[in-house]
């Protein structure tokens, strides 16, 4: 403990703590509110963060995981190639930055810093990250998953000054209008992000003049050390020893080269005291001309905080723990170079965020060798998809985020429909999406496959079906096509991903496999995206048989499934449970 976290006691902390988030609360409301482009407005793809100067958080905003996780290495890497330059950071200076391989998750998401000085010293960053929905890459949006290195994975921003001591860096602009197919919008959500760094740097400033600068470093330095505490405690409470689970990614299940498709994720856990490793030594190696690499500080370490925070330091068990440098601490991360979850460069990252979900849920079934009771079964993982065109001498771009489902729980059922892990993201209008779009959306609903089976079952996730008023253009960069999500104590599967081009069309139908390069499509044709059902938790022959008629009356699971799989007899005509029958039944199992 510092000797500056020894001066604050903790109800000073937890004030000054309180105003802090609601410095980075105010700025998320402030970026969406002025953000052009659906994935910020409505999805929120962001992330927003108060850092010191080595990019470590003084507090977050409640947002997306993906965006607010590599801030600090965002910082670090831009405060890295400035130095390298020779380039001071002066009051007025705006940083943007969205380098892969110095700490960016991957290059749509953009990082604007502001640097915070007090008393003339430059002492902390007001940041902000979000998915920009075109940023230059070889195909239109952000999903081109036939990228073969960085370079065609859009423009490289690298601790560049787009606003120098107040002074806006036009040729800078000029080049980022000149280079994105939607200038207008892509200007539109950097020019909020800059305005929401603006006010979170006046607002700490101000802070500070309030305070006391050494307040506010005091209460980081507390708050590290209380999140480095509850960790520690949690993991010193798991038996010793290793735990292994691998998981695989479709990858390009179409492409004759096996190095390129079914590819492994192995994670091993291991406890020792209050320290964790998570080591992915096993995992495949990197692919040199396609875009599924995870950037280690981007993307894995997001992933893996995430994963250690829901099972360790879940809500429902604890007060909020913040995330700061407190919980890296406890955990070491080892991955081997050249590997998927460490690439080196120049090897694409473009479409890391689906191995990255895959990812998140083997370390997921890695926790669950230890405590399951604090796990869910297998994640149906959510899919990301680019809908595009030209109308009117311009392109559109719409980026649907299509919601996956949770395995079922100890005590629960898997959660329905919703965006998964550690992305986080809302679903957008259809009202809206329509309004700005030539689309249509002909069916939202739940997925009609069978979910995975257990005393707790998995949930459903989406299926989706996109008009096309225009001709444009689709790409995708789904998964879990090829593997379904896993059962946890013996519950069932769930049911694979699918994706379909006219799927009610006999003549024109075909079933596509998960990653699209962006291919054309003509007017009238149907886009159709199934997500996963997650997998289920426990002995199917354990669900409360009420539980099972409700599944039967909410169409989750027919007659012959409740009997089959339960155990349970349903009587149809009085639409109630038969007890003497189901006993008999489950006793005969």
């Amino acid at each position: 403990m510092s000797d500056a976290t020894q001066q604050i006691d903790p109800i000073t902390a937890q004030v000054i703590q309180g105003r802090l988030d609601q410095i980075a609360l105010e700025m998320s409301r402030k970026l969406i509110r002025m953000s052009f482009s659906i994935i910020i407005k409505e999805s929120e793809d962001i992330g927003v963060a108060l850092v010191d100067t080595e990019g470590w958080q003084l507090a977050e905003a409640d947002t997306t995981p993906l965006q607010m996780g590599p801030i600090p290495w965002y910082v670090q890497g831009a405060t890295k190639v400035l130095a390298e330059r020779g380039e001071e950071v002066r009051p007025g200076d705006v940083i943007v930055h969205n380098d892969p391989y110095l700490g960016a998750s991957h290059s749509p998401d953009v990082g604007f810093f502001v640097p915070v000085f007090h008393e003339g010293e430059h002492v902390a960053w007001s940041g902000t990250t979000a998915h920009h929905l075109e940023i230059g890459c070889s195909k239109p949006g952000t999903s081109v998953l036939d990228a073969v290195d960085e370079w065609a994975g859009g423009l490289r921003l690298r601790g560049l000054k787009i606003r120098e001591e107040g002074r806006d860096n036009d040729h800078l602009w000029k080049m980022i209008a000149d280079n994105v197919r939607i200038p207008r919008m892509v200007i539109g959500d950097m020019q909020a992000q800059i305005a929401a760094c603006d006010q979170g740097a006046e607002r700490l400033t101000r802070l500070m003049e309030e305070v006391g600068r050494e307040q506010v470093f005091a209460t980081q330095g507390w708050f590290e050390d209380y999140s480095e505490r509850m960790l520690r405690s949690e993991i010193e409470a798991l038996p010793d020893g290793e735990y292994f689970a691998e998981g695989f990614i479709d990858g390009f299940d179409e492409n004759p080269d096996p190095a390129k498709k079914n590819l492994r994720l192995a994670v091993t856990l291991r406890v020792t005291g209050s320290d964790l490793e998570v080591d992915l030594t096993g995992t495949a190696p990197q692919i040199q001309d396609l875009p599924l690499n995870m950037p280690l500080q981007g993307t894995v370490m997001c992933s893996i905080f995430t994963v250690v925070r829901s099972v360790l330091l879940d809500s429902s068990n604890h007060d909020p723990v913040p995330q700061n440098r407190g919980i890296a601490r406890p955990l070491t991360v080892t991955a081997p170079k050249g590997s998927l979850a460490n690439p080196e460069f120049p090897a694409p990252t473009l479409a890391r965020v689906m191995p990255a979900c895959i990812l998140s849920d083997t370390l997921l079934r890695a926790f669950s060798e230890i405590v399951p009771e604090r796990c869910c079964a297998g994640t149906g993982a959510l899919a990301v998809f680019s809908l595009s065109g030209v109308r009117e001498g311009e392109y559109w771009i719409h980026m649907d985020i299509h919601e996956g489902s949770y395995g079922g729980r100890a005590t629960k059922d898997g959660m329905e429909a919703m965006d998964t892990l550690f992305t986080n993201t809302r679903c957008a209008p259809i009202e809206e999406i329509e309004t700005e779009f030539p689309l249509r959306c002909r069916r939202w609903e739940l997925n009609d496959d069978p979910v995975g089976h257990g005393r707790f079952r998995g949930g459903k996730g989406g299926i989706r079906d996109w008009e096309y008023l225009s001709g444009g253009y689709f790409s995708s960069e789904a998964d879990g096509h090829l593997v379904s999500p896993w059962g946890l104590l013996g519950g069932g599967e769930g049911s694979p991903a699918q994706m379909w081009i006219n799927p009610d069309d006999p003549a024109t139908a075909e079933k596509l496999s998960s990653k699209q390069p962006g291919r054309s499509t003509e007017k009238g044709n149907i886009f159709r995206a199934v997500a996963p059902n997650g997998g289920g938790f426990g002995d199917p022959l354990e669900r409360d048989p009420e539980r099972v008629l409700g599944d039967w009356l909410d169409e989750i699971v027919t007659l012959e499934e409740a009997e089959q799989v339960y155990g349970v007899v349903i009587d149809a005509e009085a639409g109630r449970v038969d007890g003497p029958r189901t006993e008999a039944r489950r006793a005969a199992r």
